[in-house]
């Protein structure tokens, strides 16, 4: 009898959390005199707000931008952590721990402390206006190291000895035998790092000031409060959800390794 009411209890909840989603992505199909109205579906389907966005500024443009630099940051956060978490679980070497203390350490540092150094940093080496600005310093991450520290805890040290024995290199350890058992952690990091780096507004504001260059988050928080939108609802709620429609694709895509990692990657620490 506990189960119907679990599962009532389980729909009604997300629900609830669907709801601002499926509500924004039909609005962005109402004419402008709709969107305040309490019905969910419009009466007449337009794409003026679409047409309104790819008029006003470089969407695509500033979309490729974007998964140009995501796709490198999470690339590079993948590789770069899992030769840390590699190195902190399963070599040992003298102040392992003490630099596994300082990457944690970094995570508690708020980044709006780092912000005035790395762009200094970033003005000096010239690369302003550029999307090396955008990728270069989020290249490591320290969550990536420790969700992928935590996920190689679990395979156990003497298939790695073994391995060793039969005369593999690390790196070919870390490659052919840590990854393919730790797509899940793998999965998880990387969307992690993708969600980060992908909603990244202040960075990118800071750095990049030629239109050319500018992501898709940049581009849309300035088209909503700048006056492209000409203060209208229709076209931020249009730009705003083709904005996230990458994150919810990619969630969808990855969610069974996404979960999977969050339910077991706290069975051994």
């Amino acid at each position: 009898m506990k189960k119907p009411f679990a599962y009532i209890a389980l729909v009604g909840g997300a629900l609830v959390f669907a709801y601002p989603f499926v509500w924004m992505m039909l609005a962005t199909f109402k004419p402008e005199m709709e969107i305040g109205r309490l019905a969910l579906l419009p009466s007449e389907w337009t794409l003026e707000s679409y047409r309104l966005v790819f008029e006003s500024i470089p969407i695509g443009r500033s979309f490729l931008n974007s998964l140009v630099v995501v796709l490198i940051v999470t690339s590079s956060a993948l590789l770069f952590g899992s030769m840390a978490g590699y190195a902190f679980t399963k070599i040992n070497f003298r102040g392992r721990d003490a630099g596994y203390n300082i990457i944690l350490f970094t995570m508690m540092v708020p980044f709006m402390v780092l912000l005035i150094p790395l762009y200094t940093l970033i003005v000096k080496f010239g690369w302003t206006d550029s999307l090396v600005g955008l990728i270069v310093p989020f290249m490591m991450n320290a969550t990536a190291v420790l969700i992928l520290r935590q996920s190689f805890l679990t395979i156990p040290t003497d298939l790695i000895e073994a391995a060793r024995i039969d005369g593999c290199s690390e790196w070919r350890i870390l490659f052919t035998i840590v990854w393919p058992l730790s797509i899940p952690a793998l999965t998880t990091a990387g969307i992690i790092v993708f969600i980060g780096n992908w909603n990244e507004v202040l960075w990118p504001i800071m750095v990049v000031r030629n239109e050319d260059w500018m992501t898709m988050p940049q581009m849309v928080a300035l088209f909503s409060v700048g006056g492209g939108a000409q203060s209208k609802l229709g076209p931020q709620l249009a730009a705003a959800f083709m904005l996230g429609l990458p994150i919810i694709i990619a969630f969808l895509l990855f969610q069974r390794h996404f979960i999977s990692s969050l339910a077991t990657s706290g069975l051994k620490g």
